[in-house]
């Protein structure tokens, strides 16, 4: 009995004992997995160091490039000549001529257009003033100190066809020998009676108003007539004249 007890527990041992041999190698397995796992420690927070403010540094200055070494084999440069300086560059004598051009066009073109305006001037009067019915007044002067003329009325088959008052600059050119187209209008043939007065400075400095009437004759064709101022030395006064120029 002893033997046999004896027996079973050395089987039993030798049972456990392959027993733990196969399971000692995955238990060392599972204990190298674990102790990674249960030695780790949360690592402490880390306190943020102090910041030192650092100085702002000033850029170094730009350093010139240095110029390009001249090659030796470039010639040197010459000045030019005296000559080559003083002459103008082409482009402002170009511009010179160009502007000259212009100007030329300008001036003609200001002279088409006078020319335009005096045929356009004839070609109004021929159609508002036919020659077969027109009739044209003229004043002149031929004074010295007897009239200063102001102003002149022209009157026309009793009817005012026209008053005029003079400046001082258009009395001193009639002075001068002036001629002034005072009225241009148109008469039906037949006679006319046509008469003018005359406003003005007469001797010593007075007031002074004459008139002058003539009659005349319009037949086929323009008719001219000139109201004519001139001075009558003999009664030391000025004289009115109206005179039809045939």
């Amino acid at each position: 009995m002893n033997r046999t007890s004896r027996f079973l527990s050395t089987v039993a041992g030798a049972s456990w004992l392959a027993c733990a041999c196969l399971t000692a190698p995955a238990a060392r397995a599972g204990l190298a997995d674990a102790a990674p796992a249960a030695q780790t420690t949360p690592a402490p927070a880390m306190t943020p160091a102090p910041m030192t403010q650092v100085p702002a540094t000033t850029p170094a200055p730009a350093t010139p490039a240095a110029p390009p070494a001249q090659s030796s084999a470039a010639p040197p440069s010459t000045p030019p000549a005296a000559g080559d300086a003083a002459a103008p560059p082409s482009g402002a004598t170009g511009d010179s001529g160009d502007f000259k051009t212009l100007d030329q066009e300008v001036q003609s073109m200001k002279k088409d257009v006078i020319d335009l305006n005096k045929d356009l001037f004839v070609l109004e009067e021929e159609l508002l003033f036919p020659a077969n019915t027109q009739v044209a007044v003229y004043v002149s002067m031929d004074v010295g100190t007897f009239f200063a003329l102001d102003s002149v009325t022209v009157k026309i088959d009793n009817k005012q066809v026209k008053n005029y008052l003079y400046t001082a600059r258009e009395a001193d050119a009639l002075l001068k020998g002036g001629v002034q187209q005072i009225y241009l209008g148109n008469l039906k043939v037949g006679k006319h009676e046509l008469v003018a007065f005359f406003t003005g400075k007469g001797p010593v400095e007075r007031d002074y108003r004459r008139g002058a009437t003539i009659n005349f004759d319009k037949g086929v064709g323009a008719k001219y007539l000139e109201l004519k101022i001139s001075d009558k030395v003999a009664k030391h006064q000025p004289e009115f004249l109206i005179k039809d120029w045939e």
